[in-house]
């Protein structure tokens, strides 16, 4: 299938590597040129302009948030092949995620919301797990593509804010398990037992989820860079699932407390670290630093 992929970031420079190991002809269009150069060698065809990737069977785009979006893809829709389908896979806010079926559907394109779950070395094996919300023809024509990405596809029916929905609090979930064994850690240290030690126990039992596993391994290391989980784009993805739960009239406590770590994580500057990084704030915090 000819397939134009448009963010070459970590996660989608490691998706258009496993589509073309999987013989898809991949046209690759990215604003800085040095990622779609880099996969020029791996046998992908560089867009020389963004409407260049948008003339095949479907593209498919990994950009970083709503912004990103609106600045890359929005203005150069008109010009994308008649009838293209157009796969996002990206963690956006419910509301953009409306606003882009309705701009879809207003120009005859087809539309699948299709966030994924995984870090950069699951994307490169086809590992992912990924959320596909849209019409029906539009997800069935996505599937062959997906199914190269992924593990599984979880449907999730025609309206595509459910997917983003979902992947929206699936990212908030996470960002609460990193606090939770920030917290639980300081709280085996004050009584002499190493992050490690406690790590090592609750994810090989209670907590034997690749989750925990992942970041209780990260944590108990203090490994924090280079990031999978860039913290900036976690608390990106907790503030868009307060947005989420304003526009239905909920109160999310837990998004808030994690915000505050995430800004305090931040605020220092420099390198931006792992999502990991978290429960150094969360540990501070307990222990009153």
């Amino acid at each position: 299938m000819d397939i134009g992929f448009i963010g070459l970031g970590a996660m989608g420079r490691a998706m258009v590597e496993n589509l073309l190991e999987k013989g898809h002809a991949v046209t690759v269009w990215n604003r800085s040129p040095g990622p779609a150069t880099h996969l020029a060698a791996s046998g992908a065809k560089v867009a020389e302009t963004i409407e260049e990737a948008l003339q095949g069977d479907m593209v498919l785009s990994m950009l970083a948030h709503d912004q990103a979006i609106r600045e890359v893809l929005l203005d150069a829709l008109p010009r994308a092949r008649p009838g293209l389908t157009h796969v996002n896979l990206a963690t956006i806010s419910t509301a953009f995620a409306r606003e882009l079926a309705d701009r879809h559907a207003a120009l005859g394109l087809g539309y699948v919301a299709a966030p994924v779950f995984g870090r950069p070395p699951v994307a490169r094996a086809g590992g992912l797990n990924v959320l596909a919300a849209g019409a029906p023809d539009a997800v069935a024509h996505a599937l062959p593509v997906l199914g190269a990405l992924a593990a599984k596809v979880w449907p999730m029916g025609e309206d595509p804010v459910r997917a983003n929905a979902v992947k929206i609090a699936g990212n908030l979930m996470i960002v609460a398990a990193v606090e939770a064994m920030g917290e639980a850690t300081a709280l085996g240290a004050a009584h002499g037992v190493p992050a490690a030690d406690l790590l090592e126990v609750l994810t090989s039992t209670l907590f034997a989820a690749p989750i925990y596993k992942i970041y209780g391994g990260m944590i108990a290391e203090g490994r924090y860079h280079p990031p999978g989980f860039a913290a900036d784009l976690a608390l990106k993805d907790v503030r868009l699932a307060q947005a989420a739960g304003a526009d239905k009239g909920l109160s999310l406590p837990l998004a808030d407390l994690v915000e505050g770590g995430l800004e305090a994580l931040l605020a220092g500057g420099g390198e931006t670290p792992d999502l990991a990084a978290l429960a150094e704030v969360s540990r501070g915090r307990v222990e009153g630093r």
